[in-house]
């Protein structure tokens, strides 16, 4: 991918990691852009944060602070990775559930 297209989508994918919030503002401010390395980003950004409150819903069912701590814990390395990513300009795709935010999300251009 170019340098210069990655530079360009920088802001919009470190803004995607920010909040549900965040998710939404950068699908906004890619609208005219169309840039491909922000996209990528905004769709496993969003990816982890549906999933999260999805699978978070029903892990809150269970009175384990165990399960409610590994849940947590998984969610913010997953974080951590694309955020990570975003600021070191890398499309590195989420493990396990990247590929699936991908395909669910390729309308998010």
């Amino acid at each position: 991918m170019e340098n210069n297209n990655i530079e360009e989508g920088k802001n919009i994918a470190i803004v995607s990691y920010i909040t549900v919030i965040g998710a939404i503002v950068a699908i906004f401010m890619n609208q005219d852009k169309k840039n491909s390395f922000a996209a990528f980003h905004i769709r496993q950004a969003l990816g982890i944060f549906i999933s999260f409150f999805l699978i978070g819903y029903f892990i809150g069912y269970f009175d384990s602070w165990m399960i409610s701590s590994a849940f947590y814990i998984f969610y913010f390395i997953l974080w951590v990775y694309g955020f990570l990513g975003a600021l070191q300009g890398q499309m590195k795709l989420i493990p396990l559930l990247g590929e699936q935010f991908q395909k669910i999300f390729k309308n998010i251009e």
